[in-house]
Parts: structure tokens; sequence; C-alpha cells
């Protein structure tokens, strides 16, 4: 698969993160994909000038799928993400969350998010716009 214009975050786990049997306990995966995408969104809104992508989004759909035990370390976790459908109205990011090591890639996590512009002053959903649309498809189909 190519993976060239996924967006990678390192994310650090948490002591605070773990189950007693030392694993990452699952309710956490949600934070960190939540970290991960807002670490794209903000960079991608400075760059491209989408402003209202780094604060007006509400979450209407996850969907995770736990894949392999995470046991807690000191270093990050990579965790990718891409675009895997852009809509009028809502779009969705699909992550992974892994390791590549010299055996190949460990998948911890799969999941998919899927987001809709809210504006906040009229109360009420819009639409994506046309440099929003931009800025995502930069990240499509990863």
């Amino acid at each position: 698969m190519d993976h060239h214009n996924r967006h990678v975050y390192h994310c650090p786990l948490r002591w605070g993160d773990m189950d007693a049997l030392g694993h990452v306990n699952n309710g956490r995966y949600v934070d960190y994909l939540q970290d991960a995408r807002v670490d794209f969104l903000f960079r991608t809104a400075k760059e491209l000038g989408a402003d209202d992508l780094e604060t007006g989004l509400l979450v209407a759909r996850h969907e995770v799928q736990y894949r392999a035990a995470l046991r807690f370390r000191p270093e990050p976790v990579r965790i990718e993400l891409w675009i895997s459908e852009i809509r009028a109205a809502s779009f969705t990011v699909d992550y992974e969350i892994c390791d590549d090591g010299p055996a190949g890639r460990t998948t911890y996590v799969e999941a998919k998010t899927r987001l809709v512009p809210f504006d906040f002053t009229a109360n009420r959903l819009r639409r994506i716009t046309p440099v929003e649309r931009e800025a995502l498809s930069k990240l499509v189909g990863a």
C-alpha cells in the first residue's frame, strides 16, 4: 500500500493509560486518535488557510477495531491518518496505530472518524468549503 501521503503523528504514551496488565487501555485510543487528528487539522488549516477546519467540527461517528495489544513503553507510537471520503457536508478520517520494525508492521488499531463541519455562530451544520475540500483532498486515498 502506498503510504506516502498519509499524515504521521508520533503519539506519546502516558503511564496512566495502562491497564493492570501493562497494556494501553482500549478507552485511551480514542484520545490518541483525537491528538493525531488535531495535529493534522491544525497544520493543514495553517498551511492552506482553512481555519474553520481547526475548530468547527463535530464527531458524528467513531469506528475502532482493536488488532493487537499495545504494551506501555517510553517511546511514542506511530499514528498514520488519511482522508477516505469527502462529501458535501462531512468527511471521514481513517487511522492506523502501528509500529514499523525489522519484522514488518504491527498494527494495534484501525479506526475511522466521520466529521461534520459546524457553524457554532449560527448553531447549525454547514457544507465543506472549496478551500477545505482542497486542503482535505491532499490526503485522500492514501
